[in-house]
């Protein structure tokens, strides 16, 4: 069984695409474009599910157009639209410079000052030009932290961990 730790959101199912089962998927991380993946790893009805992919060609910058295997039908391709897609943290790198911030979700904030564990991330919140951290505190209140790099100190991608120097009172 796949569980969300072993994965990590880069895009939606957004509509069928013609009458033979592909449908187009829109990709909010690079990482689809980075990585060769055999499959794809689909939430439905709140379970991972692997799709193996046939064939996909990008239409856009932000969307491709997928062929799963078994997916035949229209009506079959309708059954997967809207669905979260996820691609295994095994298959990509996981180097500093490289990673991307949905990887990042998971991952412990700590105070680069104070050596305190702030929280865990629950979220990327990119709506806005200012990405924002959506962490999960300690105290069980959601903590709204800039992603930025003047923060950052170090990111330990094996035991994820990401060390920041928080202005006063941003916490």
């Amino acid at each position: 069984m796949i569980t969300h730790e072993e994965v990590f959101r880069i895009g939606r199912i957004g509509k069928t695409h013609g009458i033979k089962g592909e449908v187009t998927l829109q990709f909010s991380d690079d990482t689809f474009d980075r990585v060769e993946a055999e499959y794809l790893v689909l939430e439905t009805e709140g379970i991972l599910v692997p799709f193996f992919m046939e064939e996909y060609r990008f239409r856009s910058d932000e969307v491709a157009i997928v062929k799963f295997e078994g997916i035949d039908t229209e009506q079959q391709a309708r059954e997967l639209t809207h669905c979260d897609v996820f691609i295994s943290r095994s298959l990509v790198d996981t180097d500093a410079d490289e990673i991307s911030l949905a990887m990042l979700i998971g991952y412990t904030i700590a105070d680069g000052t104070s050596g305190k564990n702030i929280g865990k991330i629950a979220d990327i919140d990119d709506s806005t030009a200012n990405v924002l951290f959506v962490v999960d505190g300690n105290d069980g209140n959601e903590i709204l932290i800039p992603a930025t790099d003047d923060f950052i100190v170090e990111i330990d991608t094996d035991g994820k961990v990401i060390t920041m120097t928080l202005p006063e009172g941003l916490i």
